[in-house]
């Protein structure tokens, strides 16, 4: 069992919750309980991220398995409970994937960092619309490339048509990115197993 309570049928809430007013605040192993988890749904894909409290308190209540403790044990005044890194929801949480915001980290991450006239990869990329905002061309994603300067310039005011350039592929919208809470925050070691390792983070 992932959770030990020394005191029989206490609930897991009610003992963390009276045990933390017991423990002293600048306890050794405080911390851990503020330390992210990784919330898997019911078919493995990263849901959620929590805090160690709120898992063991999840587990506790029998909504949440846990996957990986590589952090060791909490020991409070009346438990021994195990500090997860990754729990997995024991039902299938169905959530809508939100289309991805159109900005140029989105549209440099949907075109690899690659200029989509010439082929060359660079970090230092800028956007440029296929159909010119000046012939009306609309700031969405079937008309927004990464481009680097050079053709840029090139291209200047006109279609790639016009400027006799052939883009490497037709832009579209990507695909939702359901790893989108992922983004900007550290990956403990012990998630990659289950974090593709093309979700572009």
């Amino acid at each position: 069992m992932p959770v030990e309570n020394a005191q029989a049928g206490r609930p897991v809430a009610e003992a963390l919750r009276a045990d933390s007013e017991a423990e002293d605040s600048s306890a050794p192993r405080a911390w851990l309980t503020h330390e992210p988890v990784l919330v898997l749904n019911l078919n493995y894909v990263p849901i959620n991220i929590c805090n160690v409290r709120r898992a063991i308190i999840l587990v506790g209540k029998g909504k949440a398995e846990l996957l990986e403790n590589h952090r060791g044990t909490l020991r409070t005044v009346t438990a021994v409970i195990e500090a997860p890194s990754i729990i997995r929801l024991v039902y299938l949480v169905k959530r809508p994937f939100l289309p991805r915001k159109l900005s140029k980290k989105e549209v440099l991450l949907r075109d690899r960092y690659t200029c989509q006239y010439c082929g060359k990869k660079s970090q230092d990329l800028t956007l440029d619309h296929v159909i010119p905002r000046t012939q009306h061309g609309p700031h969405a994603w079937d008309n927004v490339v990464a481009a680097c300067s050079r053709c840029n310039l090139r291209k200047a005011g006109r279609t790639p048509v016009e400027a006799r350039m052939k883009l490497v592929k037709e832009p579209r919208a990507p695909d939702p990115n359901p790893y989108l809470i992922l983004q900007n925050r550290t990956i403990l070691d012990s998630w990659r197993l289950y974090i593709p390792w093309n979700i572009g983070l």
